[in-house]
């Protein structure tokens, strides 16, 4: 099995290293991304299983970068956790408009935080042996 890769898109810094320091117990591979877009271009380089997306960012906001990724069959897979200060209702409801698998309201609980990513790798890992026993299966009914 593979290192899970964790990208931490978020223009502030000290939250990027916050994050980092706080997935120190789960084995994973990190890369940042500083603005919306530099986030779609590391999707394409460094191929993550799960982003820890921040909302307000420049360039392109959480919002539309999850619908970017959501949205393109090559990319769908992608596990995504929003990580934000909004947290009013209708924040939620776009989020989820959006695309994304789950959020998490800033400040960050460490374990909250350990423990909601630790599930969506696992889950992850489950949905992408599942695809691989669906292929294999095609190609057993594909006539010789």
């Amino acid at each position: 099995m593979k290192t899970p890769r964790i990208l931490i898109a978020d223009d502030n810094a000290p939250n990027r290293e916050l994050l980092e320091a706080l997935l120190v117990k789960i084995d994973c591979e990190t890369e940042f991304a500083v603005d919306g877009q530099d986030t779609i271009n590391k999707v394409a380089s460094f191929e993550p299983d799960l982003i820890l997306l921040d909302v307000m960012m420049p360039k392109l906001n959480g919002f539309e970068v999850c619908r970017k990724i959501k949205s393109d069959p090559s990319t769908s897979h992608i596990m995504i956790l929003m990580v934000t200060a909004l947290s009013e209702l209708g924040d939620i409801e776009r989020a989820v408009e959006s695309g994304t698998d789950d959020f998490l309201s800033k400040p960050v609980n460490s374990l909250e935080l350990q423990k909601r990513v630790s599930n969506m790798l696992k889950l992850k890992e489950t949905k992408d042996e599942l695809e691989r026993l669906r292929a294999y299966i095609r190609e057993m009914e594909e006539p010789a």
